[in-house]
């Protein structure tokens, strides 16, 4: 491939052999996003290092096209930017840090090619719940003693906004045929229907209260599969592309229903692990100084799940398929994938439920089909 060719000529001065003593291993990308070119693990004699390929010319085959706009939620400079400014390791007295940045190179043909410490520890995926709690309590110092931090021309602005305003597939949600197949009978609670369609309908309100929250610099992409522990006791955070401003509390709404989704922990042990990690994120503000009121961060908790909005549509287009793959290694049995996705939207209809009962008592507007 191209990207691997140009990167002969960094692979001396990155790991110090001969490029024909590099072995170049393909990992996998996010399919959808036209940023990254690719993805490798180069490995030379006894080192290994990550080389990751930012572009703004792949078109074919993705869904998110890359933007030269610098508050775009897919600018494909940030995370070089980020890398390069030191704004990635803000939070790394705090015990979260990102991969070490060895090389950065402008490639000849525009592309830019980010040569990342390749961390080896444990990836968040094999955590125990605790451990989960644990990187929970981290984001909180980290998020109030940061606070917003430098607003960086670069950094992503609305991306919640920006994110949920691709979302087309509403019509899933009133299709009868679709909400009457035997799998989501079997393993949708009841009312959820009704539950997800108002999801829908209230998008913008929960969008202007996710905006009018305390602000916070946030990773927007905070999941289990862009987490390794480093094996000294900090988490290492990868992927960086969209960070910016966001809500304080979104990272931690976006990292509890990935636990399930990223297939680190069954759905039924949600509930219990949102209570312990909000209740390990808060205490870790706490520490770091921060004396804000803790309604507005439970509320743009709960409120993040407006990001979720359409994932009970995905869950009904996909319901003929007798295995279903779901972003994991493997296919899962589509019955167990449709048991765990009807927990995770029962899960966030509640946090729906509690941000429309908590925002009026925090001054916000009523949502309007609460009125």
């Amino acid at each position: 491939m191209p990207e691997v060719a140009a990167a002969h000529a960094e692979v001396r001065e990155v790991l110090g052999v001969p490029a024909d003593r590099a072995v170049f291993e393909p990992l996998t990308p996010d399919p959808h996003n036209g940023v990254t070119a690719g993805v490798w693990r180069v490995t030379g004699g006894e080192r290994s290092a990550l080389l990751k390929v930012l572009t703004r010319t792949r078109e074919t085959g993705v869904a998110w096209s890359a933007s030269n706009d610098p508050r775009h939620r897919h600018f494909w400079r940030r995370e070089a930017w980020l890398h390069r400014s030191g704004l990635v390791r803000v939070w790394q007295p705090y015990g979260i840090r990102a991969p070490r940045l060895l090389e950065c190179v402008e490639r000849p043909d525009g592309d830019v090619a980010l040569w990342l410490e390749d961390v080896l520890g444990e990836p968040a995926t094999a955590w125990y719940p605790a451990r989960h709690a644990d990187h929970a309590h981290r984001l909180g110092a980290a998020q109030g003693a940061v606070g917003a931090g430098e607003d960086a021309p670069w950094l992503s602005q609305r991306f919640l906004r920006d994110h949920t305003s691709d979302r087309t597939a509403g019509g899933a949600l009133s299709d009868d045929e679709a909400w009457r197949h035997p799998l989501v009978r079997e393993h949708v609670p009841p009312g959820l229907r009704e539950d997800m369609v108002r999801l829908r309908h209230d998008r913008a309100w929960f969008l202007t209260v996710m905006e009018s929250l305390p602000r916070a610099f946030c990773h927007l992409d905070h999941r289990p599969v862009h987490l390794v522990g480093d094996g000294a006791g900090a988490s290492v955070l990868l992927d960086w592309a969209f960070a910016g401003d966001g809500a304080l509390g979104e990272d931690l709404g976006t990292y509890l229903p990935e636990c399930v989704l990223d297939r680190c922990l069954p759905a039924a042990g949600l509930p219990g692990l949102a209570k312990t990690a909000y209740d390990a994120y808060l205490h870790g503000l706490r520490t770091s100084g921060w004396r804000g009121d803790e309604h507005l961060v439970r509320l743009g908790v709960c409120a993040s799940v407006v990001r979720y909005d359409g994932l009970a549509a995905a869950l009904l287009t996909r319901t003929d398929a007798a295995r279903v793959g779901d972003g994991g290694p493997d296919p899962v049995a589509a019955r167990l994938r449709h048991r765990e996705l009807g927990l995770v939207l029962a899960y966030l209809a509640e946090q729906a439920a509690e941000a429309r009962i908590l925002a009026p008592q925090l001054g916000f507007p009523p949502a309007p089909s609460g009125r």
